[in-house]
Formats: C-alpha cells, structure tokens, sequence
C-alpha cells in the first residue's frame, strides 16, 4: 500500500501509524512535512519551503485563511511532482489546521484523504471568552468564523476524519460528525509507565525520587491556555505552604495559543514579577528529551495540569499512565477523562488556592491517593492505549484503500443525543448580539 502523509511537525500525531506502516515492506511511505531535522526509518520524507507569509496589511480575518493557501500551495508543489512520478498515494493521512490538505483531493482525485480532526472553533463554549473578565465582542465572534474557512473547506474534501476525544468531535458542525471517529492517537503505556525506582536530577545537582515531595506542571509553552497564571499564584501557596517540596516546570517560553506577546515579553516573566517563590525549589527545567520527560513523571508525587476548554495534551494522559496523581482543571475535555476522585481531582480553573489546598490534601492522605494514580494508569490502558488505538486507525485507513462500505469502519460517537455547548439556544442568542 502507498500512504501519503502530511503535517507540518513531522511525525506530529503520526507517530505510531508511520512506524507501523513503515516497518512493513510491502509498504511505501512518504511524508511531506515543512520539518528539516528528523528522518524516520524506511520514510521518503518530502520538505517543503513556506515561500512567503500573508501580505502585509491584509485584513485580519483573512490572514489566517491566506496563511492556510500558502501552505497548501507549498504541499501541492511537492504532490505535483509525486504524481508526475507516477507515484499515487492509495490513502492521504493529513492534518489540516494549517491548510496543508487543502489542494491534494484535485491532484489524487481518486485517493480517499482521512483527516486529523483536532479542533474547530467556535465563539462560545470553548477557548474564545473563556476567561470570565473578557469582553465579549461582535468583531472577536466574526474573526472565529472567518477563522474557520481553511477547516470547513478541508472537511467538504475529506473522506473521514477522527478526533481525538468526544469533546473535539463535538466542535465540529454536525453535518460532519458523522464521517469522523472519535478515536485518539494513542499512549505507549509500556513506555509511559510507573517506576518507583526512578530518579531525577535537578538543575541544581539534587537528585530527587518517588520518596520526596515532587509537584510537577508540563506545558509546551507557559501560557494562559495552559493555565500557566493560575499554576503559578498556585506555586506561591504552595512553596509557603510545604518548605520541603519540590516543583519541577516542563516548557518554553513561547505562546503556542492565543495572543504573541511582544518580543522578549513572556508569561513567566510577568508572573515572576507578580508572584513571591523559593526560587531554590521552583525548578523551570525548560523542554526535555522524552526520555528526560517521562523520568519527570515518574518521580512525580502531584501533577498540575490546567487547560482552557480546547485540545487535549499529550503530557496530560501520559502522566496519568505514568501513575500520576492529577489535579486538573474542571474543563473540557479533562472532564471527560477524571473521575472526580477515582483517577484523579479537578478544581476551577482559575482559582490557584483550591489547586493547592488539593495538592495539600494529596500530600497529607498519600497512602491512600496512591489507588488514584493506579486507576489513572489503567484508564488510560482501557481507553487510550496505543495497542487499542492503533488498530482502529489501521482499519479505518487500510478501509479507505479498499473502498470498503464505510458504515463498517469504527465511529465510536456517545450513545446518546447531545447538543454541544455551542449549540445551544442561550449561546445561539450571543451569536445574535
């Protein structure tokens, strides 16, 4: 079989199905992606240049969809070339938030394209007016819609899709939910897994393990989305109120969602301006290797992880495999994985004092949480393993190649009706302002 692969971050959520399509001969696997250094075994990778940004001055509703067309026209570039080749792809596997997939039906008009679904915005009910003190405005509404150009023209050319939680599924318009699976990407829970045993040196040169008091927060980037604010007027409690634990940091300085700051500004910055911390204890460690990473977890006793009502991470459920005691944010779609109490605690999202009175409560009831991170663990082997999800994607992408009846591929929707937040009547009626 020949598989087409397209996502800017090679392998980005790919990971698993690459290596699995790639490891067989009888198989031909290329990937165009706009990543210099990576390679990946037995993979053509294809780079492509983003020759230009959008035009200066352009109206900023459009920006975003213009950004989408170069991009799209940079991948067609390189599709171009493959099917001149004679090289047809028998599946297109693409993510298309940044617009890569845009052009690639009217090259392969013949190849069914299954599309990574992540997030379709929306006005209300989401990421946009989240914070409470936001002003809600008719331009902000507009520019969401205008946003959403590149994605629902993506999904008029796609053959199916998945999202990787029943939260995301639900953002898109319903007219086509019914051709996308809910399905995730998948954990290695044979990687991401517990180890009492495990160490972890500070950059301070100590080295700490399961036995000290270790409270750990991950984010790609410290940012509002990630609530990186409410972690750290949290951090400042906590470093007062427990003189002998220690908080390791995972992540960047950048902005991955939301506003860019100006240049040299950072949240941490701000923050560290706001807030009064034992800066001896408080370790930001930056982005690690993943093998650094995961040894983070594993000496974690209380983990942070705080999110706007947007994609789920990675980190979050890998701490969870990794036997994590979470404490997370009570927004979606965290709260379609914790069970309050059971796999894990949430708390309001912006209310630090209640993130620290439960680190407290972990702490002084260890013995018993410990069940908690055990169950974590085996939620995500039930729910989020690679070994379950992986097959489902393999049966959906080697179905598209046969043109198999696609009633027949895994759909994995919620047995019962629902209307999504932003469908709604009363949020309807703010459409309406």
């Amino acid at each position: 079989m020949k598989i087409l692969f397209v996502h800017q971050n090679m392998p980005g959520q790919y990971k698993h199905l690459v290596q699995h399509f790639a490891k067989d001969p009888n198989n031909e696997v290329v990937f165009i992606t706009n990543r210099k250094n990576i390679e990946m075994p037995n993979v053509k990778k294809i780079y492509y240049e983003m020759k230009r940004s959008s035009t200066k001055g352009i109206h900023r509703y459009v920006s975003p969809y213009e950004n989408a067309v170069i991009y799209a026209q940079s991948v067609a570039q390189k599709a171009i070339q493959l099917d001149r080749q004679g090289w047809v792809p028998d599946v297109i596997c693409v993510h298309p938030g940044w617009g890569e997939g845009l052009f690639l039906k009217d090259i392969f008009p013949n190849t069914p394209s299954y599309h990574f679904c992540e997030f379709y915005y929306q006005a209300f009910g989401a990421d946009t007016f989240f914070k409470p003190e936001k002003e809600v405005s008719i331009d902000a509404i507009c520019r969401i819609r205008a946003k959403n150009a590149n994605l629902i023209l993506n999904a008029q050319v796609m053959d199916w899709g998945i999202s990787p939680t029943i939260w995301q599924w639900q953002q898109f318009p319903p007219e086509y939910r019914d051709k996308i699976s809910v399905i995730h990407d998948g954990i290695d829970t044979n990687y991401c897994k517990p180890d009492e045993n495990e160490t972890y040196e500070l950059p301070n040169g100590k080295v700490v393990s399961k036995e000290d008091e270790v409270i750990t927060y991950v984010a790609r980037n410290f940012e509002p989305y990630r609530g990186f604010e409410t972690y750290m007027r949290a951090l400042e409690i906590m470093c007062k109120r427990r003189p002998n634990a220690h908080f390791i940091a995972v992540g960047a300085d950048g902005v991955s969602y939301g506003a860019k700051l100006a240049p040299g500004d950072t949240y941490r910055k701000r923050m560290m301006k706001e807030v009064d911390i034992d800066e001896s204890r408080v370790h930001f460690v930056g982005r690690l290797p993943y093998d650094k990473f995961q040894k983070v977890f594993r000496v974690s006793s209380a983990h942070i992880y705080l999110t706007y009502p947007f994609v789920l991470s990675w980190s979050f459920l890998e701490a969870m495999s990794s036997g994590c005691v979470l404490v997370g944010s009570k927004t979606p779609p965290v709260q379609e994985v914790i069970e309050e109490g059971k796999n894990g605690f949430m708390v309001d999202f912006f209310d630090p004092k209640a993130v620290a009175d439960k680190v407290d409560d972990i702490f002084a009831h260890k013995d018993r949480y410990r069940d908690v991170g055990i169950a974590a663990r085996q939620t995500v082997k039930d729910r989020y393993d690679a070994s379950k999800c992986l097959p489902q994607h393999i049966q959906i992408i080697e179905g598209l190649a046969k043109g198999v009846d696609r009633s027949t591929l895994p759909t994995n929707h919620p047995p019962k009706p629902f209307t999504a937040e932003w469908e709604k009547p009363e949020n309807i009626k703010k459409y309406q302002k």
